[in-house]
């Protein structure tokens, strides 16, 4: 009774909100001059969803993670229910353009249908259910809509909550609200976690404890790329910069500089983000002197000292102090020839990029100060002492120093790379035996 009334008021104010908002975000949008990314599906128009889910029979299984994070965390899961349940359709879900624009690369031919989720209003979500009615719903993280959910629970379809964590901020404001979020979570079938203290941080909030278990970390989920590579790495010790943007490649070869001095074996190999930034960066190499990149040498093939080549042209480290990796779809296969890697993005404010790729193959890991777009995953590494996050281009020198001098430090970061991912392990299959008892 309660929780009816809490919802019935839920829908009154949410439809105020909607004709109130409305107006107020298309003008926010042309001052932004950003287009009204799936407005009209979110709003409830879900026809050429069903359309398309209709072209095919069997139960349809929803996945829905909002932004580009959730949906590449939910990739190898997605893949495996594929492979698992040839005969049910798969519904993808996202909340942002880039979430939907990333779904679309990746699971164009493996999902059935890839659409907007509704904005959690009664109009719209009762359109979806209208028009789509999933036999499971399978939430990424922490997406906890009470209209959604609300409306699941009404029409009976399982809604589970996968991959779930609660930051310490969230759990402050969310434990506030738990006489709010007990109604909400009440209509879940299943809540699993990527962490115990995840897992008592939802029940704290007003998660029934009976229906909460930890199944680990989605993201952790991955397999080595076992590809031979054709390349000679000899025995010198490596040091690789992933993913870099424009303002790194400063830092790493100033870095790289120094400490060349003090270990004259030390290779770098540089693998820009974006390769139209190759020229610049050669450019740099050639030219620059700023962050303490040295311009001795004797070598007249030398780039600023540093004999510099190129991946494209079958370079590698037996002539060369600095490889640049200007080929496409071969950065996780190179973490695995290296010693230590510093993950680009993370000095620029980008957000990082993943470090898993490197982890995977027990490298120890180090990133720069801005990694909000794995925050979680550098949150369970840090803690392991699996990786780094340091805030200049100073600690960044000295922790890779520390690497390259210290045996015995070196080999405990890459034991601890290791047994994390044994941790892990583990969440897909957790989530494909969920899916089947209900199913």
């Amino acid at each position: 009774m309660i929780k009816n009334l809490i919802f019935f008021i839920l829908e009154i104010l949410s439809i105020l909100a909607l004709i109130i908002l409305t107006p107020v975000y298309f003008l926010i949008r042309a001052v932004c001059k950003k287009p009204s990314a799936g407005f009209l599906t979110k709003a409830g128009d879900y026809k050429e969803a069903a359309k398309c889910l209709n072209n095919k029979q069997g139960k349809i299984i929803m996945f829905h993670g909002v932004s580009v994070g959730e949906v590449i965390a939910l990739e190898n899961l997605i893949k495996l229910a594929r492979e698992t349940f040839k005969d049910c359709r798969i519904l993808i879900t996202t909340g942002t353009k880039t979430g939907q624009d990333i779904a679309k690369k990746k699971y164009s031919e493996i999902a059935d249908c890839i659409t907007y989720f509704p904005f959690d209003l009664p109009i719209c979500t009762k359109s979806f259910f209208k028009n789509i009615n999933p036999d499971i719903i399978l939430m990424a993280e922490t997406e906890l809509w009470p209209m959604f959910a609300f409306y699941a629970k009404r029409k009976n379809i399982p809604l589970l909550l996968i991959n779930g964590r609660i930051s310490d901020d969230s759990f402050k404001t969310y434990k506030y609200f738990g006489w709010f979020f007990r109604y909400i979570f009440s209509c879940y079938t299943g809540i699993y976690t990527q962490s115990e203290g995840d897992k008592e941080k939802i029940i704290k909030i007003g998660a029934n404890s009976d229906i909460a278990e930890v199944m680990k970390n989605l993201k952790f989920d991955i397999k080595k790329n076992t590809e031979p590579i054709n390349f000679n790495r000899g025995d010198e010790k490596i040091l690789i910069a992933g993913s870099t943007h424009k303002g790194e490649d400063e830092i790493i070869l100033g870095v790289f500089s120094r400490l060349k001095n003090d270990f004259p074996s030390l290779k770098l190999m540089i693998a820009p983000r974006h390769l139209d930034r190759v020229d610049s960066i050669v450019e740099l190499i050639k030219t620059s002197t700023a962050q303490g990149i040295s311009t001795n040498g004797v070598n007249t093939d030398s780039i600023s000292g540093f004999k510099t080549g190129f991946r494209s042209k079958g370079a590698d480290f037996r002539e060369n102090d600095i490889i640049i990796l200007d080929t496409l779809g071969e950065l996780s296969r190179m973490y695995s020839i290296v010693d230590i890697a510093f993950i680009g993005g993370s000095f620029n404010n980008t957000g990082g990029h993943n470090p898993l790729e490197a982890t995977i193959y027990s490298k120890p890991v180090i990133s720069g100060p801005s990694i909000k777009n794995f925050k979680d995953i550098y949150s369970i590494l840090t803690k392991a002492d699996a990786a780094w996050v340091v805030k200049t281009k100073s600690e960044l020198e000295n922790k890779i120093r520390k690497l390259l001098s210290d045996e015995e430090f070196y080999k405990k970061t890459a034991d601890n790379s290791r047994d994390i991912f044994e941790d892990q392990k583990g969440a897909k299959d957790f989530v494909i035996q969920k899916i089947k008892e209900i199913l």
